[in-house]
């Protein structure tokens, strides 16, 4: 029997929530230089213009991610972390796909995201590839950078 993958909206006071993106933040060290790193710690992930989502499989946090509006029209996809015993059963998706059902439904044309360019990204590449993310250059503030990927969606 299958689990179900529940996605609620998350105000990261949950220690689980907060304690997968501690994580997702540590696993990024390595990556790239820490100026090319992007990724946003709970502080400001509870920024206004950002909502976040988390994944619950059986009781346990299995992923997270968020949508940041960049305007009215413009969204991009921030936090996106699927915990390593979740990794491969559809909670990465099941979230990308809320969140680009949630762009939708605000009326966004448009995502964007950035991601890293090592083999540690190569399954979210290939995620967002399946979805009809496309690459693109650099987006609102990020400026080229050899170690980040930029993908967008239209809507």
């Amino acid at each position: 029997m299958q689990s179900t993958i529940e996605i609620r909206p998350d105000d990261l006071t949950d220690d689980a929530a907060r304690g997968l993106i501690a994580f997702h933040l540590t696993a990024l060290v390595g990556t790239a230089p820490p100026e090319s790193i992007h990724a946003l710690g709970v502080d400001a992930l509870r920024q206004p213009s950002i909502t976040v989502w988390s994944a619950w499989v059986d009781g346990s946090i299995a992923g997270i991610g968020a949508l940041r509006e960049l305007d009215a029209e413009r969204g991009e996809i921030k936090s996106m972390r699927v915990a390593d015993g979740f990794r491969g059963a559809g909670v990465g998706r099941a979230i990308l796909d809320h969140i680009v059902s949630a762009a939708r439904e605000r009326g966004m044309t448009g995502l964007w995201l950035e991601t890293g360019t090592t083999e540690d990204f190569a399954a979210a590449h290939r995620l967002y590839a399946s979805a009809g993310f496309v690459d693109c250059g650099p987006f609102g503030s990020y400026l080229p950078d050899p170690h980040s990927v930029f993908m967008t969606l239209a809507l």
